[in-house]
């Protein structure tokens, strides 16, 4: 096994992930303002920053604040899903994303909740029970932590390693750089 293409395929699968999952987490958003009648006056996804979505109006601030994490960790499951149902070659990158996207909005949400950061100061405002936050976190982060138990084989990690496909350390590559890109369009 090249150990360049492992390096490759973990920097790139960890890198993806965090910019993959502010990705879906702020599509959630901002699919929640849309059907909501919100009106979104920008998303910020670039890079080097923490993402967020600001609305000019929003007539349902907790049904908004709620899409973002939701969403953020149903469509990475479905689309991991898929990948597995279509037998893709790379379903374990997906299977890992999934769990980073559950263990990350979990944690973000739950720990969140004590100093009322973010999306968490938003629930607790408009209505929301510290338990719901803690409870999301309490369903999320464990799952997420079964999705990733044993995946490290296929990253070429731990006594009984893999080799690690070529194809998909440069697949994970593209997505990381696309995922980039989308964040300087996208902006600060």
């Amino acid at each position: 096994m090249s150990r360049s293409f492992q390096i490759l395929l973990i920097l790139s699968t960890l890198l993806g992930s965090w910019l993959g999952m502010q990705a879906v987490h702020e599509t959630g958003h901002v699919i929640g303002a849309l059907l909501s009648g919100g009106k979104v006056e920008r998303v910020v996804l670039y890079p080097l920053t923490i993402s967020r979505t600001d609305l000019s109006e929003n007539p349902h601030p907790l049904f908004v604040v709620w899409a973002g994490p939701i969403f953020g960790v149903i469509v990475p499951l479905l689309l991991w899903a898929f990948v597995v149902c279509i037998r893709g070659t790379a379903a374990f990158v997906f299977r890992y994303f999934a769990g980073f996207c559950l263990v990350v909005n979990g944690i973000y949400i739950s720990c969140g909740s004590f100093d009322r950061v973010g999306d968490c100061g938003q629930m607790l405002l408009h209505g929301s029970s510290i338990w719901e936050l803690w409870f999301f976190g309490l369903l999320t982060v464990p799952v997420g932590l079964t999705l990733w138990h044993k995946q490290g084989v296929h990253f070429g990690l731990g006594a009984s390693k893999e080799a690690v496909r070529r194809d998909v350390a440069w697949g994970t590559l593209a997505v990381f750089v696309l995922l980039v890109v989308l964040g300087f369009l996208v902006g600060e």
